[in-house]
């Protein structure tokens, strides 16, 4: 059955696009806070015309699109899909402003790495960025991490979309009745961790010499891009620059943590803490991280990459974790992915990179709830065979409550996992096509459509134009996981077809 599309339809979905992009435009407050407390007043004046630009055009679009009729959940997710697209191209503009980046496409590139926490960047000269774009770069992964429409929803949620729109960004748990209330809790736990990790961070960084002010810095934006899965870092050494295992080891903490699911944080804060280790998520994850730490351990000690177990911590477990959770932050160059990690290193990296962290959260990649209903389904099947012919056999698994495993619940997982695939091939064909062998571009390929990070040296300034674009796009699509942007398509679609059949009517 074909839907219906009408200018309603349109000015529902451009009014909640304009309130969306409206409220975003308030996060720039931030940077030109710290602008002026820095009396770095020409990023003052850039994040000043993007903050204009962005209310300007949110305001436009609320005022220009009014409607009255029910808002339903296409009109959600179509939003949503579009949101993104104009938050990136908005909050790119101080980045392109800044001169640090060579392309206004570079720029972009940035952008929507830093709201999908994926981490991969073409800035020019990190380590002598002003502080507020600093600052900026890391509050983007933060808000990415939570979402850009939770940031609208959290003020002023649009009625009956409010939840559907949060769908579109992967945060399909509905932790309270009220997606206002539901916004606020996510907040919460956010701004509980950040106080924690920037009072870790802080210590730590007094610890191994930092200034204080230095130390709350570099607290500030490592406690963002672990705890919201991003990947960025002050310093182009990134997580290699402090040298200290302390600093690594909170990381990980953080990275375990920002990566697990949000409606699974308060069951274990408000209901009940047992709820960690009965989740289908958390025991999946644990199992295939445990297997490609064996894996990779394996492939490490044979070709005498690191002879002791510190190291095999400090840089081969710490960066499977960081895949596994979706961050990419490093503890070892990029180049060292192809010199000395060998094959075995490479396909540990990528499967964890493609299995991701909990859904629901700031993590990416198939999902650990996808990776346990798939083997719950194998399983099933198997005692399917098993059991005699008149016995019904019912599986069932634990998602916050005990659920069924049915065949709607597989199809979905299933598809999900091959629109996945088919966009990480797309990613490593054009890498191929451009020159690039053919498992370094798998390789980043998967990491920008999983939201990583973690580079094999591909992603650079020099990369051609068609594969910034390609990775753009990866990284956009893996971050709502398809449904809000093909919602928004078949709507277009949709809308044409039923345009050309009025008229087809009138002759």
């Amino acid at each position: 059955m074909r839907i219906q599309v009408s200018s309603k339809d349109w000015h529902a979905i451009f009014h909640l696009t304009g309130t969306f992009t409206y409220f975003y435009g308030f996060t720039m407050v931030v940077p030109i806070i710290v602008s002026i407390f820095f009396g770095e007043y020409k990023t003052l004046v850039d994040f000043a015309m993007g903050f204009m630009i962005c209310v300007s055009i949110g305001l436009l679009l609320r005022n220009t699109f009014r409607y009255n009729t029910n808002t339903q959940w296409v009109h959600g997710m179509s939003a949503t899909a579009i949101s993104w697209l104009i938050v990136m191209c908005i909050a790119a503009l101080p980045y392109y402003w800044s001169g640090f980046f060579n392309s206004y496409i570079d720029a972009c590139f940035d952008t929507m790495s830093g709201i999908t926490t994926t981490g991969l960047t073409l800035i020019q000269n990190v380590d002598h960025i002003p502080i507020s774009l600093n600052i900026w770069r890391h509050v983007l992964t933060f808000i990415g991490g939570q979402g850009v429409i939770l940031v609208a929803l959290s003020f002023v949620p649009p009625a009956a979309v409010g939840f559907q729109a949060m769908v579109g960004e992967g945060k399909e748990e509905k932790l309270i009745p009220n997606v206002k209330d539901t916004g606020k809790a996510i907040w919460f736990i956010s701004f509980f961790f950040m106080f924690v990790g920037l009072l870790i961070y802080f210590i730590i960084g007094l610890v191994i010499g930092l200034e204080p002010g230095w130390s709350l810095f570099h607290g500030f934006c490592i406690f963002m891009s672990s705890w919201s899965t991003g990947g960025f870092a002050p310093q182009m050494m990134n997580t290699m620059y402090y040298h200290s295992f302390l600093y690594e080891f909170a990381c990980m903490i953080f990275f375990i943590l920002g990566s697990m699911n949000f409606g699974l944080h308060y069951y274990v804060w408000f209901k009940d803490s047992r709820e960690l280790l009965k989740d289908i998520e958390t025991r999946s994850f644990i199992i295939t991280l445990t297997i490609t730490s064996i894996l990779l351990t394996a492939g490490l000690l044979k070709d005498q990459i690191y002879s002791s177990f510190l190291p095999l911590v400090r840089k081969g477990f710490f960066i499977l974790l960081s895949g596994h959770s979706g961050t990419g932050q490093m503890t070892i160059y990029a180049t060292q992915f192809l010199t000395q990690w060998g094959d075995v290193g490479l396909i540990a990296v990528i499967l964890v990179m493609l299995f991701g962290g909990w859904s629901a959260s700031t993590a990416g990649g198939f999902k650990a709830i996808r990776i346990g209903i798939v083997f719950k389904s194998i399983l099933s099947d198997i005692q399917q065979f098993l059991i005699p012919r008149t016995s019904v056999y019912i599986s069932k698994y634990r998602h916050l409550t005990d659920r069924i495993l049915n065949v709607k619940t597989i199809k979905t997982t299933m598809n999900i996992i091959a629109l996945y695939m088919l966009i990480h091939l797309f990613g490593a064909v054009v890498g191929v096509l451009n020159g690039y062998p053919l498992v370094d571009s798998f390789f980043e390929s998967v990491s920008a459509t999983a939201n990583v990070g973690l580079s094999c040296g591909i992603t650079s300034t020099t990369m051609p134009f068609n594969m910034k674009i390609a990775y753009i796009l990866n990284m956009y699509l893996g971050r709502l996981e398809f449904t809000a942007v093909i919602v928004l398509i078949s709507y277009i679609v949709n809308g044409f077809l039923h345009r050309k059949n009025k008229e087809s009517k009138v002759l």
